[in-house]
């Protein structure tokens, strides 16, 4: 299954709709890299609302993309993370860590779009991993 990832001006937007293997969340992981690697994009925003069931591997992939994005000069926001994937998600001790989360997608595009403009304006707070 290829997860579409589309480009609105400089903000791109991903969506996962459906649960998605192992090996479907590393082909999304390269899919991502490469298209930030190819455009002028300033910040992503990746959407997990349709997913009810997030285990730790695919946690670990997750945080390791917005991580890596962060790396070639990319905001990261994941949003819409459910309530049950997020209590699951602590108890197993596998918290999203360096990466800006959000409820859903209207505050996910809020979010990115200030990212944005803190990074363009030089009045970010330092990189994400230290504004824990």
């Amino acid at each position: 299954m290829k997860i579409p990832i589309l480009r609105i001006k400089d903000i791109l937007l991903t969506t996962i709709q459906e649960e998605i293997t192992d090996q479907e969340i590393l082909k999304f992981q390269e899919d991502v890299l490469n298209t930030a690697a190819n455009t002028a994009a300033a910040g992503i925003v990746i959407d997990v609302t349709a997913l009810e069931v997030v285990d730790s591997y695919m946690a670990r992939v997750l945080n390791d993309t917005a991580n890596m994005l962060q790396l070639l000069g990319l905001e990261a926001v994941i949003c819409g993370i459910q309530p049950s994937v997020a209590l699951a998600l602590v108890e197993m001790g596998r918290e999203l860590i360096g990466v800006d989360t959000v409820l859903n997608l209207d505050q996910g595009m809020e979010r990115i779009q200030q990212l944005v403009r803190e990074k363009g304006s030089g009045n970010g707070q330092g990189r994400r991993s230290d504004r824990r």
